[in-house]
Order: structure tokens, then C-alpha cells, then sequence
């Protein structure tokens, strides 16, 4: 079954025990009745005859077998990037990260029913993260003569600071005004502008993601990623975040993260339900705050 329901000595399905999965039974049950036949569903603690550590082990084999295809394909990928980065090909990484984009959604939607985290799936989601990582490296390798000359800056000397951007805030302002809470100043302020503001700021207040700010978009880099690397942060779930925002910022598709549409998806909903732009700014640092989260697993 798609809902990943495994069969137990060849008389039942059986699935843990959920809301979701007891309305799924139910429904089948009634289905089949409909259509003349027979069915019965029903909810136990225990399978007197069957360890519970042996039905876990049912549900295991079966998402090994689900995942296998997934770990054949990465073999491969894994491979071509070694005579990748052998050979300084970084302009191939394009089409590898279009197979790991692909390889990455089968994954999620293979792990939805992987209901005891197998063995399995948590390497395989290992291996998947080394290879993204790895093509970033490429990405970054073939992108670095573009994005050179970011001077490092420390967070010390930017608290108390007033942040300042354009109106109508959406992927890249967002983004940039949860890192700078998350990673600079945890008490840093926030404020709009229009363009022709920006050279009379004042101090005590900087721009950002406006023309002529003091953090802006350098060659193909957007402001999100002008801020990582000018405050020099490494962190793994961070970077992930960061390739999302150039993917929906830049309009590059250079990263190919499965995950980015449906960011974009929440964020236009933010913006189209927003009371104005600061409940706007601050329900979208929220979005970005849950999405470092999930990638801090």
C-alpha cells in the first residue's frame, strides 16, 4: 500500500496506530463493503503472536527495499562528482544537481512512511546531505571570482543597530531580517525605506537589500548571502537555508532544492495576509526561523 502498510503472515495490513491511519482503514473498510465484499479494521496494543520488535523489523525491510533505488542512483551520482572535482569540471555540477533535486523528493516522499526511522533512511538522508554539500562546494568553487571582495565584519560592532529596507518585504528581506536577529543582534530593529532614502539614513542605521545599502546583492550573490559571508557564519542547516534563498531570490535554479517552491508558496501567503509590512517582515522571519529548524535535525 502507498500508505506503507505492511503485511503480517499474509492475513492482515497492518500500520501504527493514528488518527490518520485509523480513518484510512475505516474508509477502506467501508469501501470494500460497498462493493460487496468483506472487511473488518480494527485497533490493538499488541499482536500476541508476533514480537513487536519483529513487526518493527517488517516495516524496516520494507522501506530498505523502497530506499534501494534511491542508493543505487546516489552511488552513481557519487562517483561522477570524485571525477568531478578531479578533473575542475564545476560547470557539470548543474546537471548533477538536477538528479539530486529529483533524488532528494523521492527520498521525502519515501521517508513519510518510514514510520520507525529505519537504518536505512537515516543513511541514506546522510549520504543525500554529504552530496548536496558537496555539490554547493562546486557551485561555490565555479561561482568564487564573482562574489569576490566581501570584507568580514564583526557582529559586535552592529548592535543596537536600526535595520533598514525596502517596502513590501519578501524573500531575500526576509530572510535577511531573521539572520541578522538570529546570528548579529538579537535585539536589532527594524524599518522600511524608499530608495532615494538611503543617503540620508543617518547613523546608527544601516540598509540592506536596497541600492546604494551597505549590504546589497555582490555579482550573483543576493543579501542573504552577502550577510553569511560578510559576518563569516558556518553552520551546515544555515547553508541549506542559504540555497534556498538564492534559488527563489536570484532566479538561478543553481541549487535545485526540492523544498524551495513550496517555501515560495508560504511566503506569497504571508505576504498576501500581512496587515503591512512589519507583521509581514516578522511572519516571514518566523517562516525562516521554523525552515532552519527543520534543517537543524
Amino acid at each position: 500500500m502507498k500508505a506503507g502498510a505492511v503485511q503480517l503472515k499474509g492475513t492482515a495490513y497492518i500500520l501504527p496506530d493514528s488518527r490518520e491511519h485509523q480513518e484510512l482503514f475505516q474508509w477502506l473498510a467501508e469501501e470494500v463493503a460497498g462493493m460487496g465484499g468483506e472487511a473488518a479494521f480494527v485497533r490493538a496494543d499488541r499482536v500476541e503472536t508476533v514480537p513487536d520488535i519483529e513487526i518493527v523489523a517488517l516495516f524496516e525491510r520494507r522501506k530498505a527495499l523502497d530506499y534501494r533505488p534511491l542508493a543505487e542512483a546516489l552511488v552513481v551520482m557519487e562517483r561522477e562528482i570524485d571525477g568531478t572535482r578531479q578533473g575542475g569540471r564545476t560547470s557539470a555540477a548543474k546537471a548533477l544537481r538536477s538528479r539530486i533535486a529529483k533524488i532528494t523528493k523521492d527520498f521525502e516522499e519515501a521517508r513519510r512512511t518510514d514510520f520507525f526511522s529505519s537504518t536505512a533512511g537515516r543513511d541514506l538522508g546522510i549520504r543525500i546531505e554529504r552530496v548536496q554539500s558537496a555539490l554547493s562546494e562546486l557551485a561555490a568553487a565555479g561561482q568564487a571570482p564573482r562574489s569576490a571582495g566581501i570584507p568580514i565584519r564583526s557582529p559586535e560592532t552592529y548592535q543596537g543597530i536600526r535595520w533598514v529596507t525596502r517596502r513590501d518585504p519578501f524573500v531575500d528581506r526576509m530572510a535577511s531580517a531573521w539572520l541578522i536577529r538570529k546570528f548579529i543582534d538579537a535585539e536589532a530593529a527594524f524599518g522600511f525605506i524608499d530608495g532615494e532614502e538611503v543617503a540620508a539614513a543617518g547613523p546608527g542605521v544601516v540598509a540592506y537589500d536596497v541600492r546604494g545599502g551597505e549590504f546589497s546583492h555582490v555579482g550573483n550573490l543576493c543579501t542573504f548571502e552577502v550577510l553569511v559571508r560578510s559576518f563569516a557564519l558556518k553552520d551546515p542547516a544555515l547553508a541549506k537555508v542559504v540555497e534556498i534563498v538564492h534559488d527563489l531570490d536570484v532566479k538561478e535554479d543553481r541549487y535545485r532544492r526540492a523544498e524551495a517552491a513550496g517555501v515560495e508558496e508560504i511566503l506569497e501567503g504571508v505576504r498576501r495576509t500581512a496587515a503591512d509590512d512589519d507583521d509581514a517582515l516578522k511572519r516571514g522571519m518566523a517562516v525562516f526561523e521554523m525552515l532552519y529548524a527543520a534543517k537543524s535535525r
